[in-house]
């Protein structure tokens, strides 16, 4: 039986009904991972929650090592992945306090190290659908039963941060008819796939970034005030998805290195082999 994780603040895991198991500090060929992984279980599924962040919220989105939290999932068998995060709206109607699912994303970081392929192994996975369509289904209907206000589909732009954007820049993405704008989520998006593992975002509006000339300039104090008063419909949401999710159940997410692998097994070094075992193992043991 396959795991869910979750990535997001550290206060998610407090959801009522999760009995706390114990806690892994991991090493991946990569480094290390944001923070330990706290392994539980709600009911009869297991669970495993990562703090994008750190408990200490002490690292910051351009140097969170996104290969090491996803490669981490990936040893502990999470099959899928709920990732919880704090987005700016770019429209009038995506109001701070909604909820948005997004289907697709725009990169504009200029981050390295977004594969977990190079150096002698090439994979080219299908990014068409980003995010896994059975559980973004799944996490708005969750959303649903809880009351929120959810707006499904849409585009995530992932910008590189920390700092927020300009006004020149936020206007931009809006002409671009982009929805809402973040730091993480489209790195997430990237290796989770190349790992095979369903991935889906729920996304808490906190803000107008700065291009509503009649709300006050996003800040810090703002995000994190929303974001607080989110929390527990964030979790409300999380806990009926989990519910509602099938752990057993196989996604052609699962499938995604399936006719992705370019380079043949013969010519993969040993190293990359035996780093990426947990993901490539089923292809390059044959």
């Amino acid at each position: 039986m396959k795991r869910i994780g979750i990535i997001g603040g550290s206060g998610l895991y407090q959801l009522d009904g999760v009995e706390i198991l114990e806690e892994k500090t991991l090493k991946t060929p990569f480094g290390d991972p944001s923070d330990s992984c706290i392994l539980a279980k709600l009911g009869d599924k297991e669970i495993v929650f990562l703090p994008r962040h750190g408990r200490k919220h002490a690292v910051s989105p351009s140097d969170i090592n996104y290969r090491a939290n996803i490669f981490a999932f990936k040893l502990l068998d999470v099959g899928q992945i709920l990732s919880v995060s704090a987005v700016g709206s770019l429209k009038e109607e995506i109001k701070p306090m909604d909820f948005l699912i997004p289907d697709q994303f725009l990169d504009r970081t200029r981050r390295q190290n977004q594969s977990f392929f190079g150096q002698g192994l090439v994979a080219h996975v299908s990014l068409a659908e980003p995010v896994c369509p059975v559980l973004t289904g799944i996490l708005k209907q969750a959303a649903e039963k809880c009351g929120v206000t959810v707006h499904f589909g849409g585009t995530y732009v992932n910008m590189e941060g920390p700092q927020f954007s300009t006004y020149a820049e936020s206007s931009l993405y809006r002409s671009w008819n982009m929805d809402i704008i973040g730091m993480t989520n489209m790195t997430e998006a990237r290796l989770a796939r190349e790992a095979e593992i369903c991935y889906a975002t729920l996304a808490a509006v906190t803000d107008y970034d700065c291009w509503r000339e009649s709300e006050a300039d996003v800040s810090v104090e703002i995000v994190m005030d929303n974001l607080r008063k989110n929390v527990f419909n964030s979790k409300a949401i999380l806990k009926k998805a989990i519910e509602m999710i099938d752990p057993g159940k196989s996604c052609t997410c699962q499938e995604a290195l399936k006719f992705s692998l370019v380079t043949g097994p013969e010519s993969v070094p040993e190293q990359i082999k035996k780093d990426l075992k947990p993901i490539i193992g089923r292809y390059m043991d044959r």
